[in-house]
């Protein structure tokens, strides 16, 4: 099993969705972040004062997966989450030694 962790832009959620729920995935837990990579940022105007916002909004996935899905989860989320623009994210891959379905106790494959 592996654990995918996804940081996208917020606006591509629904898309990313999609293209998982295509492949049968159907669970992921969704959290709102803010950060910053290389783009380090940008500078607005309000109200006539130019201030510098540091941290941008971004939505953060994560899902646990067996094995033999991982390379077309990815590329699912590379597909629903590209813009081609600075900023579209990171996802990272992580192997899961054990995983629990806590209603039923069932573990490993089965309890994802």
């Amino acid at each position: 099993m592996k654990k995918i962790e996804a940081i996208i832009k917020p606006f591509k959620l629904e898309e990313v969705k999609d293209a998982l729920h295509e492949l049968g995935i159907q669970g992921m837990t969704v959290t709102e972040a803010k950060g910053f990579g290389r783009q380090k940022g940008h500078t607005e105007i309000y109200r006539g004062s130019e201030y510098t916002v540091d941290f941008l909004p971004k939505l953060k996935i994560e899902l646990v997966i067996t094995d033999d899905l991982v390379e077309r989860a990815v590329a699912a989320i590379i597909k629903g989450a590209k813009t081609g623009k600075i900023g579209d994210g990171k996802i990272f891959v992580s192997p899961i030694e054990e995983a629990i379905r806590i209603r039923t106790e069932e573990k490993g494959d089965q309890a994802v």
